[in-house]
């Protein structure tokens, strides 16, 4: 067995290295989710609202909450994983998954903390970790997911 056919074989045994990067993003938006519901992580819990700056709610008594807010890392959570099962969808995951949160982290800027289009809801500390997310996912789909190079013997 030739080495190229090894590598292959074992790339799609255990995955890319892409794949377990979305898989990986896939797990902490799920502990995140998860733990958007457990009173005492997630302080101020009797204010936990369905959506919008009204609830108080605070994961780790920091990111701001919402019953919205932990539904869409769930969301976040199984379309990373799901779109872990090849490079191409795990790519595209990372980098589409981060310009949405790179965009939640402009919207955040300029939206009042205080108004009704404040909806999912933001605040200062949730403004700058989706800056992290985003940049940290699109970097690793753009870096991870590049195609190998072949060499020039016919591969």
């Amino acid at each position: 067995m030739s080495e190229h056919t090894r590598t292959r074989v074992r790339t799609e045994r255990t995955g890319s290295p892409v794949q377990g990067a979305s898989a990986v993003v896939g797990v902490a938006f799920l502990l995140v989710g998860v733990l958007g519901f457990v009173p005492g992580i997630t302080t101020h819990y009797g204010s936990l609202a369905a959506a919008g700056h009204e609830s108080h709610a605070e994961l780790l008594g920091l990111f701001q909450v919402s019953v919205l807010h932990n539904v869409v890392h769930l969301l976040f959570a199984a379309a990373g994983l799901a779109l872990a099962r090849s490079a191409s969808t795990a790519r595209a995951f990372l980098v589409g998954g981060g310009a949405v949160y790179l965009v939640l982290w402009v919207y955040g800027l300029v939206v009042d903390h205080d108004s009704q289009a404040n909806f999912v809801p933001l605040n200062s500390a949730d403004n700058w970790l989706h800056l992290l997310l985003g940049l940290g996912m699109v970097g690793l789909g753009l870096a991870l997911g590049r195609h190998p190079r072949h060499d020039a013997v016919g591969h």
